[in-house]
C-alpha cells in the first residue's frame, strides 16, 4: 500500500493539500474511474512519490465525485496533476507522463534546503517584523540561489517596507524567468499601486484634497492607490473609474491601467470583478 498517498475530498482539502504543502511538495491528482490514462498514471505516481520518503505527498481526487473541487481548480481534462508548495498551486501537467518526465517535474518543485528559513521569514512577516523577515529571506536566497519563492517573498516584503526601487530591481529580471507567473503578476500590481515611502498619505487627507479640487487627478490617483493598498477594493475602483471618466488620457491612461492592477490584486474569484470590468468597458466606450 502506498505510504504517502491518500484520497482527498473537499472536506479535507485544506488540511491535506494547502496546510500539508507547507511541509512537503503536494501533488494533487484529479482522476476518474473511466479514464484509461488515469489508471496508468496513478500507480506510477504512487510509486514515485513513495520513493521520496515523505518529501512529496500525493492527494488523489476523484473528479466525478468532487466536481465542485475540480471546477474550482479549473480542471479541464484528466488526468490533471497540480503541484502545491507553501499553500499555492505552482505548476501542473495533464496526461500520463513517463517516469523520467514525472521525476523531472517533481525535482523542479521539491522543497529547498532553506525551506525552514523561508517559513521562519513568512512567520516573521505575519508577526509584523519586516526587518527580520527580510534578513531571513536574504539568508535563504544566499543558501539556495534557485529558491524562487524566497526571492518573490523578498520582493513583497520590500514593497511593504516602501523600498519600491529595490523591489523593482529584483522583480525586473525575475519577471521573464519565474515559473510562478500568477505571483509575478500580483507583485507587479502591488508595485504599481504602492504608495511612495513607507507609509502612504492618509486616506482622509487625500479625500479632503479631492473634495477641495475635484479636477486634481493626481490626488484621485493617490487616493485610489491607497484604498487599494488597504484592500478597500470597491472604493478604490470607484475612485479610479472617475479618473477614466474625467480624462482618459491622464497619465498615459493611468486610471484604466491602475484598475487592471487592482483586478490582479483582488482575491481570486472575487464576485465584484466582473461588474467592475463591465463598468470600465462602458466608461471607455461611451
Amino acid at each position: 500500500m502506498p505510504r504517502y498517498s491518500q484520497d482527498v475530498s473537499a472536506a479535507n482539502f485544506q488540511s491535506q493539500v494547502i496546510a500539508a504543502s507547507h511541509e512537503a511538495l503536494v501533488l494533487v491528482d484529479f482522476w476518474a474511474e473511466w479514464c484509461g490514462p488515469c489508471q496508468t498514471l496513478k500507480p506510477l505516481l504512487e510509486k514515485v512519490v513513495d520513493s521520496y520518503g515523505g518529501r512529496v505527498r500525493l492527494a488523489k481526487i476523484d473528479s466525478d465525485q468532487e466536481q465542485e473541487l475540480a471546477a474550482r481548480h479549473q480542471v479541464r481534462s484528466i488526468p490533471n496533476v497540480k503541484a502545491f508548495v507553501a499553500g499555492r498551486m505552482v505548476d501542473e501537467f495533464s496526461g500520463a507522463l513517463p517516469e523520467g518526465a514525472l521525476r523531472a517535474f517533481i525535482e523542479r518543485w521539491l522543497p529547498s534546503p532553506m525551506q525552514a528559513t523561508f517559513e521562519a521569514a513568512v512567520a516573521a512577516r505575519h508577526a509584523g517584523d519586516l526587518a527580520r523577515a527580510e534578513a531571513l529571506l536574504r539568508e535563504a536566497i544566499a543558501g539556495d540561489e534557485t529558491f524562487e519563492p524566497a526571492g518573490l517573498e523578498l520582493i513583497d516584503v520590500l514593497i511593504e517596507r516602501g523600498e519600491t526601487e529595490a523591489a523593482e530591481a529584483l522583480l525586473r529580471p525575475l519577471a521573464y524567468k519565474a515559473r510562478d507567473e500568477d505571483r509575478i503578476r500580483e507583485l507587479q500590481a502591488r508595485l504599481a499601486i504602492a504608495p511612495a515611502g513607507e507609509v502612504g498619505e492618509d486616506v482622509d487627507a487625500l479625500r479632503a484634497r479631492v473634495a477641495a479640487a475635484p479636477d486634481d487627478l493626481d490626488a484621485r490617483l493617490a487616493l485610489g492607490k491607497q484604498l487599494a493598498a488597504d484592500e478597500r477594493w470597491e472604493e478604490a475602483l470607484e475612485t479610479l473609474l472617475e479618473i477614466v471618466r474625467r480624462d482618459r488620457g491622464f497619465g498615459d491612461d493611468i486610471g484604466r491601467r491602475t484598475m487592471l492592477d487592482v483586478f490582479n490584486l483582488m482575491p481570486s474569484g472575487h464576485p465584484a470583478v466582473r461588474g467592475w470590468r463591465a463598468r470600465l468597458a462602458q466608461a471607455i466606450n461611451r
